[in-house]
């Protein structure tokens, strides 16, 4: 061993005590372990940041703002709406949300998978009253798996069928990983609606006490009733059903100025009604999509379906501000501001006038639809504090089917090589952008950057110990290990120190180390080199202890809320599991 070897596995010997020992967050512990390798002199100082440009970490970053776009252009309220149920079961949703994702990942990247689902299942968790974490890790295992089934569906494999193709003249075709990557994955995906999502810490599986201290009441808010709507005739007690789903309580109807209660379930719905709700603003956001409403402005006119170039924003009015002791339409909300107060919450006490008519009073949270350019000047104009940024938005719900056409369109290209992943995606933020789907000055606030510096901070190491020959070291003790070991062993000792290297390592790096090495274990057993390669490409993607091996870990890492070591608690039996059941089917497959 080199004294460049030496240090480098010492710096991740380092960095992986300090991560278990829990007193430092992971993206701080990668900045210093590169920081590290750069004063060792392991790490080249012109290097040090080169993974901060590496398509992974750009990969990662633009898929969260991609993902952003769908749920702003109502993309995932309708995928939400037509598959995904709130009332079931974690087993249940994971089940069918596993099903789905593993399904989409042998037919697209399964990077691309996770970056369509991922919202869908966020806003289920959401509506359910739940932790995103409880079932976030456990989609992105099914997406991971889901792409072992074809060429595309993942990096591994494709660097896989090329290595076959130099190696013997061809490669390995579209579905010839199917056999083995489908077994792999089906038998992984009942483990993980079954059992694995129960080993999650308890801590992902339920709300924490901070979570719900930042939720508020409801508000009390009114839509309208456009010209055309397919609810002119019905009677109010017909949208009940879609309400409740929509988790919005419907409390009266308000008719020319004048709020009717009770009696009002049996009332015929007319154009220009406005529905009295009580809902939170991401619910009254749904529900005027699904019902296809209109904001209101002081004068009961339509503000706009989309609500384009507007934002929510939402405020605690306290003693001594303008609109304390006032109405909206008392202070000119409207006319003066072009701003529209949608809701009221006032703990948990019934509004019994026409929104934009009730007196305000200090305490009142207020939900307000202001022009993206006027934010601050209006909060500061009615003498309000705004509260923090819950992330509220706008749907813009006209814009759904382009918005989905344009990132499956980018999928296709990246899919078929017609376009680098990276640069597929970027496309699809750059029309997100030109289309107004995403407000330009918002895209950066949808990038977890803690991951971005543990990816850009860790991809500089895996090189250098790539470029010191330590993976190199590593593949030359396995084969000495396997001499002598009957076929079955050798296959199963190469995978799982293949999913090692992957869990440290990306799983591309991983695969183009591992691969010559299965190569030359085939040649010294004189056997095919294709139940070895299979080996790698299984194990190369199938890295889930740690949210660093595959980037659909780390796309969960920030939103599931999770830990650096909260992988393995899944992850290691999963990894169990898949060797157990992948060598027997690589030998029946793929027979030496």
């Amino acid at each position: 061993m080199t004294t460049d070897q030496g240090i480098l596995f010492a710096i991740f010997a380092g960095f992986f005590i300090v991560l278990l020992s829990g007193k430092w967050r992971y993206d701080l512990v990668a900045f210093v372990a590169l920081l590290s390798g750069v004063i060792t002199g392991v790490v080249k100082s012109d290097a040090a940041f080169s993974g901060f440009g590496h398509p992974a970490t750009i990969v990662v970053a633009l898929v969260l703002v991609v993902s952003a776009g769908l749920v702003r252009s109502g993309a995932v309220f309708l995928i939400t709406r037509t598959m995904i149920d709130a009332g079931r079961s974690v087993g249940a949703h994971i089940t069918i949300m596993g099903g789905v994702g593993a399904v989409l990942s042998a037919f697209m990247n399964n990077v691309a998978a996770l970056a369509l689902l991922m919202p869908v299942d966020m806003q289920t968790a959401r509506k359910a009253g739940r932790n995103p974490g409880a079932t976030l890790m456990p989609l992105s295992f099914a997406t991971i798996l889901g792409g072992m089934v074809t060429l595309i569906g993942t990096p591994p494999n494709i660097i896989i069928a090329a290595i076959r193709g130099e190696a013997t003249g061809v490669p390995f075709q579209m579905f010839d990983f199917a056999p083995v990557g489908g077994v792999t994955a089906l038998v992984g995906l009942v483990f993980i609606a079954l059992v694995g999502w129960r080993l999650i810490p308890s801590g992902s599986q339920e709300q924490g006490a901070a979570a719900r201290l930042l939720e508020l009441s409801d508000y009390v808010a009114e839509l309208l009733i456009p010209k055309g709507s397919e609810l002119i005739g019905a009677k109010l007690h017909t949208l009940y059903e879609e309400a409740e789903k929509a988790d919005v309580a419907i409390i009266g109807l308000s008719r020319n100025g004048k709020r009717h209660h009770g009696t009002a379930r049996n009332a015929v719905i007319a154009a220009g009604d406005a529905l009295v709700l009580e809902a939170s603003p991401e619910s009254l956001d749904e529900f005027r999509i699904a019902m296809k409403l209109e904001f209101t402005d002081a004068t009961g006119k339509e503000q706009g379906a989309a609500g384009e170039g507007l934002e929510l924003v939402e405020v605690v009015v306290p003693d001594g501000g303008r609109i304390t002791g006032r109405s909206a339409i008392s202070i000119g909300l409207r006319w003066r501001k072009r701003a529209v107060l949608l809701g009221i919450s006032r703990q948990g006490k019934r509004i019994k006038q026409r929104v934009r008519s009730t007196q305000i009073e200090a305490g009142d949270i207020l939900l307000l639809l202001v022009p993206n350019d006027a934010r601050d000047d209006i909060v500061d104009w009615l003498g309000c504090l705004p509260l923090e940024d819950r992330g509220l938005a706008v749907t813009q719900d006209s814009k759904t089917w382009v918005a989905i056409g344009v990132f499956t369109a980018a999928v296709l290209a990246a899919s078929f090589g017609w376009l680098y992943l990276p640069i597929a995606l970027g496309v699809v933020v750059v029309a997100y952008v030109l289309l107004k789907i995403l407000p330009l000055a918002d895209i950066y606030d949808h990038i977890e950057w803690p991951v971005v510096v543990l990816l850009g901070s860790m991809i500089p190491l895996g090189a250098a110990l790539d470029e010191a020959g330590g993976t190199q070291l590593i593949a030359n003790a396995l084969l000495g290990l396997t001499a002598g070991l009957p076929a079955w062993a050798i296959l199963a000792i190469l995978m799982a120190v293949t999913m090692t290297l992957s869990d440290v390592l990306n799983n591309t790096a991983t695969t183009i180390v591992a691969a010559p090495v299965a190569i030359s274990m085939a040649d010294s057993l004189n056997a095919s080199a294709d139940p070895f390669l299979m080996a790698v490409a299984v194990a190369a993607s199938c890295a889930f202890l740690t949210p660093i091996g595959h980037k659909n870990n780390t796309l969960v890492l920030g939103p599931g809320g999770y830990g650096f070591w909260d992988y393995w608690r899944m992850g290691l039996p999963l990894e169990i599991l898949v060797l157990i059941v992948s060598v027997p089917a690589i030998l029946v497959f793929w027979p030496l």
